[in-house]
């Protein structure tokens, strides 16, 4: 598959090559697994001089026996002699970036917690010693979210503040979803591009796989994910253990509640029969991986709220694939692919409702999106998106099938909403169905 879209981080990427030209620049680039991160960087270093140092678990003699060879290779930084630390690999990049502008890109740099923890240490003091004189383009790549924020977001590490760019890679949005499939398969339909969202989330990963192996309709969708030698059958589960680590089970288990339904904090308490407060936390706050909806508009404190999985792909992996793992261990891939089919249309209701407030919101023509609902969980409202100057928005229904749209039920859902939130605002009402997508 081509190279899709990324204009705005390719920008960023480019002004800071071109400013490290004078002055060194620290970019931090964040991003889940699979999302595109190295594929964006390489192609806005083209006809530049960079390095690309992958990360590895290794020992740190193994990795800085690599680096070395990486770096005469690729930007002609002769090394004598072998070195087995870190902070001497690195002080020899800085001292030579000095005298000469150049990139080093670090890919899966919070693998250095598991190489040495010291490490971030030894870059702080060498970076402030040298960067004022430096003309390095230092690049670091993580996709594990946690590790990142606590290394460059937590005030007690050594590499707080020293960035001087930082972004997170995003999915690719819808429009360039569309794009990419109608490049691939301009015929696609409705439900087709509602497949592809709900499985990739926008992913370039899962796209490519999709797009690559011919997979244009729902069906062949659901085939590819469910064959025997599928990526995405464990694609899931390597994704939460690099992130959890030894309290996987745990996390595991509150995320198939919450795809299966069960997205009330007291309900899940209960099924897992403790709290589980600091656990949910992390997924919110931690991780990203799960979000807190409430009423749009509802007050910070509100206790009127439920938790839903955030990504698209893992929303779908722990609803399909992750309680039934026995099927997929036995290779009993047809069932799984039967049960798949059955859930379907259930469970690509939400999945609608999260494509229509997403391309809301990347209209831009609105600050605020979300769904609302009473204290009691009645006259749930599927999409309000406001715009908070101009004080319009949208109201809207949505359903798979168009047939059972009642614009008259919403009026009578609308006119519950509460005055003192809604008051000031003129909604406009409206339905969506399969069709409008």
């Amino acid at each position: 598959m081509k190279f899709y879209d990324r204009k705005a981080e390719m920008e960023i990427l480019k002004q800071n090559e071109k400013q490290a030209e004078q002055h060194a620049v620290f970019t931090v680039l964040m991003g889940r697994r699979r999302v595109g991160k190295t594929s964006l960087v390489i192609k806005a270093l083209e006809g530049c001089q960079f390095a690309y140092l992958f990360v590895a678990k290794d020992s740190e003699a193994m990795l800085c026996h690599k680096f070395q060879q990486t770096l005469q290779e690729q930007v002609g930084i002769q090394v004598y002699g072998r070195l087995s630390h870190f902070r001497d690999v690195f002080e020899v990049i800085m001292r030579e970036s000095v005298h000469r502008h150049f990139s080093i890109v670090f890919d899966e740099f919070q693998n250095f917690y598991k190489v040495n923890p010291a490490i971030f240490s030894e870059m702080q003091d060498i970076w402030d010693r040298y960067h004022r004189d430096s003309h390095i383009n230092l690049i670091t790549m993580g996709s594990i979210r946690s590790l990142m924020k606590r290394i460059f977001e937590d005030r007690n590490e050594p590499l707080y503040g020293r960035p001087t760019s930082k972004f997170t890679l995003l999915p690719f949005s819808i429009n360039v979803l569309k794009q990419i499939f109608g490049d691939h398969h301009p015929h696609y339909n409705n439900e087709d591009l509602l497949c592809l969202y709900m499985i990739t989330g926008g992913v370039a990963k899962y796209v490519e796989l999709l797009m690559d192996a011919g997979c244009y309709t729902k069906e062949k969708m659901l085939n590819f994910v469910c064959r025997q030698d599928s990526y995405f059958l464990s694609e899931g589960r390597d994704l939460m253990i690099q992130e959890f680590g030894d309290e996987s089970s745990t996390y595991f288990s509150i995320l198939q509640l919450i795809a299966g339904g069960m997205t009330r904090r007291s309900d899940i308490d209960g099924a897992m029969q403790k709290d589980m407060g600091t656990f949910i936390q992390n997924l919110e706050n931690n991780y990203n991986i799960i979000s807190r909806l409430k009423p749009l508009l509802a007050k910070p404190n509100s206790k009127t709220s439920a938790y839903e999985i955030s990504d698209q792909f893992l929303r779908f992996w722990f609803r399909f694939v992750w309680p039934y793992q026995a099927l997929v261990e036995r290779q009993q891939l047809s069932l799984l692919r039967q049960n798949m089919g059955k859930g379907y249309e259930q469970f690509t209701g939400r999945t609608l409702e999260q494509f229509f407030q997403q391309q809301a919101m990347e209209s831009g023509q609105y600050t605020i999106v979300g769904n609302w609902w009473n204290r009691k969980g009645e006259n749930e409202i599927d999409m309000i998106a406001l715009n908070e100057f101009e004080h319009t928005g949208i109201a809207a229904e949505i359903k798979r099938n168009p047939k059972k749209l009642s614009l008259s039920e919403l009026e009578t859902k609308v006119a519950s909403l509460p005055a003192s939130d809604f008051g000031s605002y003129h909604l406009n009402l409206i339905t969506l169905s399969l069709e409008d997508i």
